[in-house]
């Protein structure tokens, strides 16, 4: 099975292209993980940029804009390991269940993915072998290094959301979203500490729901019965280097005083 995974792997991403996967601070002592599935929208050299623009894969729809900042910076802060995935969502979405038709999308926001359009299954295969099953290795292999320092660890996955859609005619007034499902122990004190900022709009399950497509948190967090939970921010809100800082520094502060809470670190089934 390695010598098949390495072929398929090496005949999809080039000497030029990155690894998969980046890990931060794997050392970091802090019982909490860090992921980060969309943190960029390079593609692999071998699919010409999916037969999109530049631009058009600067746009949501190639990455989750601001969420890599926020979480190296919240790595830092906390000490706190963190895996971020280095390909676009558009050549394989790494939180969607491999084979969903929303796993390599034909069109997006209503843009259309020309080389996502009538895919060989071997094709898909390639993408998946190549980049989604190292990526989501890679946070086995550090969730279980670091939870092997004795404490069962929380799982803490970062995304953000465009304020508006182009396919679609309505505001999204949220600043912030927890997405959850069952577990309560991280989403439920993360979404009272940030409702206490002024002003700031958080949405518990809206405008997206971790009853949806979630499936690092699924597989990473409530499979294994650790506390987690998934974050959107609105992009405007951390699309320069100074706003993810700001947020950097919101975060590292709510989770430090929802880590400090002792009785949350146990494995449990909801």
């Amino acid at each position: 099975m390695k010598n098949e995974t390495k072929i398929t792997y090496d005949a999809l991403l080039s000497e030029q292209d990155p690894t998969p996967f980046e890990i931060l601070n794997q050392e970091g002592t802090t019982p909490l993980l860090l992921v980060c599935d969309h943190a960029s929208n390079r593609v692999p050299t071998k699919l010409n940029n999916l037969g999109i623009t530049d631009t058009e894969l600067s746009y949501h729809i190639g990455w989750d804009i601001g969420v890599a900042g926020v979480t190296r910076h919240v790595s830092k802060k906390l000490n706190a390991p963190a895996v971020l995935c280095n390909y676009s969502r558009l050549v394989i979405d790494c939180n969607r269940q491999p084979g969903d038709p929303t796993s390599i999308p034909e069109i997006s926001d209503g843009i259309k993915i020309p080389a996502n359009h009538n895919l060989s299954e071997s094709d898909q295969v390639q993408r998946t072998e190549a980049i989604f099953w190292p990526y989501h290795h890679a946070v086995t292999e550090v969730g279980a290094h670091l939870w092997r320092k004795g404490t069962p660890p929380a799982l803490f996955s970062i995304h953000s959301f465009t304020p508006k859609l182009m396919s679609r005619h309505e505001d999204r007034p949220w600043h912030v979203a927890i997405l959850w499902k069952r577990d309560p122990r991280l989403a439920a004190p993360l979404i009272e500490i940030l409702s206490r900022k002024t002003g700031l709009i958080v949405g518990d399950n809206v405008p997206y729901s971790g009853w949806e497509d979630a499936y690092s948190i699924d597989m990473h967090g409530a499979a294994p019965g650790l506390p987690y939970c998934a974050i959107e921010i609105r992009q405007d809100l951390i699309d320069t280097p100074e706003k993810e800082a700001e947020w950097g520094d919101i975060l590292t502060d709510a989770l430090s005083e929802i880590l400090s809470n002792s009785a949350i670190f146990e494995v449990k089934h909801y």
